[in-house]
């Protein structure tokens, strides 16, 4: 009997343990484990401003609907593109170098007159170390009209028969760009390769330049 009796204690010692180690293991199941929360990243019980549900950002609205350029709509950029204004000059005069002095009072005229014309004086713009032959084609090229100032001197000199058959090849179809303005000549010793085409008479008192000019007005009224 006294054995059986020492048993029992031996029992109620072991389920102490037992019940503190289920109560341990309830306590840890019953805690809920903490999630890091990265910072790009918003945890979905945080409430955005409705400010942001609403609109979207400034990039992404400008991708979304871009807005057009504005257009330019004015004639500036069309009238210096064509027109008068397409070319750097409205006359390109071509003389011989003993005729400078009358070819600078033609240019004076029409420079100084109501209309401003552009002239192009070869010893007065020509760019300085360039090529003669390079100069004279670029002007011809960059003028409206040519005024050909034919005097004795003209005729004599090739350079100027040169130039006078340059500016019959820069427009052989135009009317009214070739200029021929005789000064001191005979009807007679008027250039052949001129025949086809009226010129100014250089006699009177204004020396035909008042007919130059409305002869270069009325072509440049042409291309307007």
């Amino acid at each position: 009997m006294a054995s059986s009796s020492s048993f029992p204690a031996p029992r109620s010692r072991s389920r102490k343990p037992l019940g503190k180690m289920a109560d341990w293991f309830r306590q840890a199941l019953s805690k809920k484990p903490k999630v890091p929360v990265s910072p790009e990243s918003t945890p979905s019980d945080v409430s955005q401003p409705s400010s942001q549900d609403s609109n979207p950002p400034q990039c992404l609205s400008s991708v979304v609907s871009p807005t057009p350029p504005p257009t330019n709509t004015g004639t500036s950029s069309s009238s210096s593109s064509s027109g008068r204004w397409s070319k750097d000059y409205d006359v390109c005069v071509c003389h011989s170098e003993q005729d400078l002095v009358a070819a600078q009072e033609l240019v004076s005229y029409l420079e100084d007159s109501p209309a401003g014309l552009r002239c192009f004086l070869q010893l007065r713009d020509a760019t300085p170390g360039g090529a003669i032959v390079s100069e004279l084609c670029q002007a011809l090229s960059n003028s409206h009209c040519c005024v050909l100032l034919i005097t004795p001197g003209f005729l004599q000199d090739p350079w100027c028969k040169y130039q006078m058959l340059q500016a019959l090849t820069q427009s052989p179809g135009a009317e009214g760009c070739t200029i021929p303005l005789l000064s001191g000549l005979t009807r007679a010793a008027y250039p052949a390769e001129l025949r086809f085409m009226y010129f100014v008479d250089g006699q009177g008192p204004d020396h035909g330049f008042r007919q130059v000019k409305q002869a270069v007005m009325r072509y440049l009224q042409t291309l307007s």
